[in-house]
């Protein structure tokens, strides 16, 4: 009974890592900034990580189930 909780869990946070990378990679690779009012640098390097920290969760999330 607990694993519907883990599979749901583990697909939102999947789905936000991926999400947030495809746009951080989109706003680069156009040039644009990822957030307003901070290094072009800084912010995509933090959006990447949260990304990446996301995909992480969401793995850990499927295999707890």
């Amino acid at each position: 009974m607990e694993s519907g909780p883990a599979i749901f869990a583990g697909g939102v946070f999947a789905l936000f890592g991926v999400g947030l990378l495809a746009w951080t990679g989109v706003r680069v690779r156009r040039g644009e900034p990822v957030a307003d009012g901070v290094g072009p640098v800084a912010s995509a390097t933090v959006s990447g990580v949260v990304a990446l920290l996301a995909l992480a969760l969401g793995v850990w999330c499927f295999t707890r189930f």
